[in-house]
């Protein structure tokens, strides 16, 4: 026999053997592929479990807590002045849940601040809101939902018109504020929305017997509340995920409220409108920034004429609504989550 013969003999199988050795090697594939999918599958599995519950599940949460302060002291200064020391707390936050065509949007604004002036000064107060809102919509169509929302406002403790700490002109809840509202919600993205609301009920709350017979913020004198029927839009804007290397670093927001009453005076239109800004220092100290403008026709308010910080009679017997405003600015603590 040649070694021919014999290569051709050591290679030789019968039928049943080549189809046993097929059958193992497309065993052998199929095993291997499977052991590289299963492993995929474990990889998957492992990034799955470590990826926020609340992602998943479309919770989408975030905020800002900060502490402001502010302190000058003076001593023999030839030019002048008072020493001073103000404190200013704000914390704002949202909650927000989306999944298939629900959408629920939670938010909640808490700030107070004093300020004192002075050696043998009192400490004033200088902010004072508790602002909590709740809408809730079911998708319409794309970027629009029917929409309920539910908003309540209120301070916490007493208001005075200073240097007059006698008489007090606000309190907890007086005034309060509940609005209750149907209609039409436009989410353009996760950062803006729109609610349209022709159907509106605004409960004005003055719990406080001396201001609710004085009829303080519109109620008519000696009841508790007024109830008003009317129209209601609201425009909010919110981010801090800002791309820009000039705004990496910014938390916004800003939120307009307008309300009219279809029968009183529909025209003269209550506006809010909140703006707060925080820049990013490093991981606790920023910058803060928070304006508020408010009109409300049903608020009537003295002005101080000749800026001397007492009101005449005259001033206290013809009061008119005015546009409120306030700013407060302030570097301190913070922590954004």
């Amino acid at each position: 026999m040649t070694l021919s013969d014999c290569s051709h003999t050591l290679f030789r199988y019968s039928k049943p053997t080549v189809m046993r050795l097929k059958h193992f090697s497309v065993t052998l594939i199929f095993t291997l592929i499977c052991s590289i999918s299963a492993g995929q599958i474990t990889e998957a599995e492992k990034k799955l479990r470590t990826l926020n519950t609340d992602t998943v599940m479309g919770w989408k949460k975030g905020g800002v807590a900060a502490l402001n302060l502010a302190q000058t002291s003076l001593k023999n200064w030839a030019a002048g002045g008072q020493n001073s020391v103000a404190v200013n707390g704000i914390f704002s936050m949202f909650v927000n849940y989306k999944k298939c065509k629900s959408a629920w949007d939670n938010s909640l604004d808490i700030g107070y601040g004093l300020i004192k002036q002075g050696k043998d000064a009192d400490f004033m107060k200088t902010d004072d809101k508790i602002d909590f809102s709740s809408k809730y919509g079911r998708e319409a169509f794309k970027n629009f939902y029917y929409s309920a929302l539910l908003n309540f406002k209120t301070q916490m403790r007493p208001g005075y018109n200073y240097p007059d700490v006698i008489h007090k002109i606000s309190d907890l809840f007086a005034p309060a504020y509940l609005l209750a509202s149907f209609g039409m919600d436009y989410k353009a993205n996760q950062y803006f929305s729109a609610f349209i609301a022709p159907v509106t009920n605004k409960l004005t709350i003055v719990s406080d017997k001396t201001l609710s017979d004085a009829g303080a913020f519109g109620v008519t004198p000696g009841k508790r509340s007024r109830s008003e029927f009317g129209g209601y839009i609201r425009a909010v804007y919110t981010r801090n995920d800002f791309k820009d290397e000039f705004l990496k670093n910014v938390s916004f927001t800003t939120k307009l409220d307008l309300f009219s009453n279809y029968a009183d005076n529909p025209q003269n239109i209550d506006v809010s409108w909140e703006t707060l800004i925080s820049l990013k220092v490093n991981k606790y100290i920023s910058a803060n920034l928070n304006t508020h403008l408010l009109y409300d026709d049903n608020i009537k308010i003295p002005v101080d004429r000749n800026n001397d910080g007492i009101l005449s009679d005259i001033e206290l017997n013809n009061p008119g609504s005015r546009i409120q405003f306030k700013e407060i600015f302030g570097v301190g603590f913070s922590y954004n989550f």
